[in-house]
């Protein structure tokens, strides 16, 4: 087994992440290191909004107001439509607001031409539905070949679904979880209870279909969940946090485990999680997506070069979150992230800070690859 030391803690901004043991990495790469430098579609801005420290960038790569004047964005997991064009599921809010007004954030759909972008915001999603609200939004092609998009945290896991990739979009209903076996946790420092469960509220849903047609929800609290009865379940909770007591997962502070995103690729299930506290995410391998969870490296960090352009130019976010796996041909070729310039409370309104979605290049074949040569495919 190999390992993959961490970058020196607070090389390329103010806060500073403690030291971390080494992070086992299975393959022969980590996650972090299949990431590919990103092309310039424009002319990199040094006059862009936020901080200076994020550096040149190309306000072209993703989705965000250029002006800054209207618009923070959050979310962003991308679908490819049957035209061969690129549409983006995304949140916005008033940026005058400021970060913290995330809860009132409005689900929207931005179309592009290329998979970098940039994206062009076609306005809500579901305009006649509470007024378009929607957060975490998570879309997928559903196997009768409709499209279904979630929404959680800010809605108990409603889903909408259409005939086609722009809709309109009608809400199917809201997801329900079986916690007869298993009580639904809110996060994974929290610890099974055999008490009455508490009714379930969707947080940091991401759902995929299974090879086998069965959909899997992995949420916040790190406990997989898995419906053979369609999209809206029941889901049955088939156990613990994942990240508990997984070697190679840090241990402590397990309440700042955030934002899952779950994909099947190269014949493995993957997750990768980020602990917001330290800005640290972790990829994690499974064959069966259930059980039998490993470590496979660091996934990314901030102060690592993650966002490198063919150029050469860097730039360093504060905060990488949402991430969301773009796949094509069966295997990632994308990451997509909610990135913000400054700490979120320092994000007041009309300070020329805020956030937007970019998209940075992935070499999945490469991965899905070496990891069948280093330790086998699964199976059947």
């Amino acid at each position: 087994m190999l390992f993959t030391p961490l970058a020196a803690a607070g090389q390329s901004g103010p806060v500073a992440s403690p030291v971390r043991e080494p992070v086992p990495v299975i393959g022969p790469k980590a996650f972090i290191d299949y990431f590919m430098p990103t092309p310039v579609l424009r002319p990199l801005s040094a006059t862009a909004w936020g901080a200076r420290e994020v550096g040149r960038r190309d306000v072209a790569n993703g989705l965000e107001d250029a002006t800054m004047k209207r618009w923070n964005y959050w979310d962003g997991p991308i679908l490819r439509g049957r035209d061969g064009r690129y549409r983006m599921f995304a949140s916005r809010w008033d940026q005058a607001d400021g970060h913290g007004a995330w809860p009132r954030s409005n689900a929207v759909i931005a179309i592009s031409d290329a998979l970098l972008g940039p994206y062009r915001d076609q306005g809500l999603a579901w305009p006649a539905d509470r007024g378009g609200m929607g957060h975490n939004i998570t879309p997928l092609r559903l196997p009768d070949g409709r499209y279904a998009v979630v929404a959680s945290e800010t809605r108990t896991g409603d889903v909408f679904v259409s005939a086609t990739i722009d809709g309109p979009w009608r809400r199917l209903g809201t997801i329900t979880v079986d916690q007869s076996g298993v009580a639904s946790l809110e996060t994974p420092g929290d610890m099974p209870d055999h008490g009455t469960p508490k009714p379930w509220h969707g947080s940091n849903i991401s759902l995929i279909v299974r090879p086998d047609g069965a959909f899997e929800i992995i949420q916040r609290s790190g406990q997989i969940l898995v419906s053979r009865t369609g999209i809206l379940g029941p889901y049955k909770v088939m156990g613990d946090s994942i990240y508990r007591g997984l070697p190679g997962l840090p241990q402590d502070d397990l309440r700042a485990y955030e934002d899952p995103a779950i994909w099947y690729s190269g014949g493995r299930y993957h997750v990768i999680v980020n602990h917001w506290r330290d800005r640290r995410a972790y990829h994690l391998i499974s064959c069966d997506g259930i059980a039998n969870w490993q470590v496979q490296g660091l996934a990314y960090h901030p102060e690592a070069d993650v966002i490198r352009y063919t150029d050469g130019t860097i730039n360093h976010w504060n905060k990488l979150e949402r991430p969301a796996a773009f796949i094509e041909n069966g295997h990632v070729r994308a990451i997509s992230f909610s990135v913000i310039d400054i700490a979120k409370e320092r994000q007041t309104g009309d300070n020329r800070h805020g956030s937007k979605v970019i998209v940075v290049p992935f070499d999945g074949a490469a991965m899905d690859r070496d990891l069948t040569k280093a330790i086998g495919g699964c199976g059947a």
